[in-house]
């Protein structure tokens, strides 16, 4: 089956414990950090949240970059 994938790419600074902690879990799962964090992503509950949780975080902590891959198999 095609697939088209469309991916935006985010760059996220965490403290030193933060990084040392996604470190720690990947190792211990053997699962890479990108499929942690995206399983992390898809449990959140949008509508749980109240609207000062749904605040955009500051442009100097977050980097999107927007990139179209082709069509996968």
């Amino acid at each position: 089956m095609n697939k088209k994938w469309a991916i935006k790419r985010i760059t996220i600074n965490l403290a030193s414990v933060e990084s040392e902690k996604l470190e720690r879990y990947c190792a211990m799962t053997g699962r890479p950090a990108t499929d942690v964090i995206r399983e992390l992503i898809r449990s959140l509950s949008i509508s749980e949240l109240s609207a000062s949780e749904r605040t955009i975080p500051c442009s100097s902590d977050l980097v999107v970059h927007n990139h179209s891959l082709p069509t996968h198999c």
